[in-house]
């Protein structure tokens, strides 16, 4: 009778430790050292306030504000690097150019009416001015009056960057390190940056931030991008576009 008691409590031993052991491999698994998904879904806004000459695009003066959704699949993960595909589809693109308008109107000879206005999107940023001028035409002087006035012009687009990638470095804490890059189009409702470009450009960015996990799934992406548009002159003659874009991202997944 001893010997069954003895027998019955070790084999409920035993069941109790593999239990224990089993739970411990368990909690192990889903205390990941890592704060990494490999699965990762998105929502996103960017703007830049302003462009200039930063590498290829000469337009100065342009805005963009861009509303998305983004996805990654995690590709390969150590202690150093979180090595991702990424995806943007941009459903709201915006694009904003300067616009400038010049009124002339003639004082002598003979008084006219005003001409019709002329107005265009320059390269450079616009500039209001106004004052008195002449011209001197076969012995005719020709005065008038002028006045430049500036306005922009928003154009609605959609976008996708099916090409990119991000680099998460530090993947063992919160805070990590990030490296983005993509690749893809932008289609706009009219021509820009001006209206002899097209209306379908490539775009490309390279940019560098960090990421904030707030837990193991949900996280806040931070970062800076060179962003460029152009249609690389299929259109014509085609200024292109060099944005500083700021971009905030909020991530989750598994």
């Amino acid at each position: 009778m001893r010997s069954r008691t003895i027998g019955c409590l070790a084999v409920c031993f035993l069941l109790a430790s593999g239990l224990a052991d089993q739970r411990a491999l368990a909690q192990a698994a889903a205390e990941s050292p890592y704060y990494s998904r490999v699965n990762t879904f998105g929502i996103l806004a960017a703007y830049s306030n302003d462009s200039s000459h930063m590498l290829l695009g000469a337009s100065e003066n342009r805005k963009l504000l861009d509303f998305g959704v983004i996805y990654s699949r995690r590709i390969a993960e150590n202690r150093v690097v979180n090595w991702q595909y990424n995806a943007e589809l941009l459903p709201v693109a915006l694009e904003s150019d300067p616009v400038q308008t010049i009124s002339i109107t003639q004082l002598s000879p003979t008084p006219a009416q005003p001409y019709a206005p002329t107005t265009s999107m320059p390269i450079t940023p616009c500039h209001a001015a106004s004052g008195s001028n002449s011209n001197t035409f076969e012995g005719v002087v020709y005065a008038y009056d002028f006045a430049i006035t500036c306005s922009r012009r928003w154009t609605i687009g959609e976008g996708m960057s099916p090409a990119g990638f991000q680099w998460n470095f530090r993947p063992r804490h919160k805070l990590q390190p990030i490296i983005v890059a993509h690749g893809g189009y932008m289609y706009s409702t009219r021509p820009i940056p001006e209206d002899g470009a097209g209306s379908f450009n490539f775009t490309f960015d390279l940019g560098a931030g960090f990421e904030l996990y707030r837990s193991r799934t949900r996280s806040v992406r931070f970062d800076y991008r060179y962003h460029h548009i152009s249609d690389d002159n299929t259109s014509g003659a085609n200024p292109g576009i060099d944005n500083g874009l700021f971009t905030v991202t909020y991530s989750f997944g598994r």
